[in-house]
């Protein structure tokens, strides 16, 4: 598969790059959405989808960015991990901040294989 670029976009790939690039205010949308711009109408839905989750509510955007790259490393997506780091670094996002998130990532990947190892049970005194 090769990237849909805007040029050779559909016009309703161009609406929804159109909005990307102004919500997002960047010059052009990253290889993300240029490849799944081949089946339109999954780009739209998932740009609709992010543009929701990500949307200002009572987590703060930089909190979103930061959950989003945490995530995105423990499912091994280095494209996302990149992404969500820029988004957060313009969010304000600081290089201390990183180290600690990442910390916390490996922290938890770490607990979390442990305690299904073992079979951890759920003590009741977390209901």
């Amino acid at each position: 598969m090769k990237p849909i670029e805007y040029a050779d976009a559909a016009p309703e790939v161009k609406a929804v790059y159109d909005d990307i690039k102004e919500k997002r205010g960047v010059p052009d949308v990253n290889n993300f959405w240029k490849f799944i711009a081949q089946h339109p109408p999954t780009l739209a839905r998932t740009w609709d989808s992010i543009k929701d989750v990500m949307a200002p509510g009572a987590l703060d955007p930089l909190v979103k960015e930061l959950l989003y790259v945490a995530v995105s490393v423990t499912n091994n997506c280095g494209y996302c991990v990149a992404s969500h780091t820029a988004a957060a670094r313009r969010a304000g996002m600081t290089d201390e901040m990183f180290g600690e998130l990442i910390a916390v990532v490996g922290m938890a990947n770490e607990t979390n294989r442990l305690a299904v190892g073992y079979r951890v049970p759920v003590d009741r005194a977390f209901e």
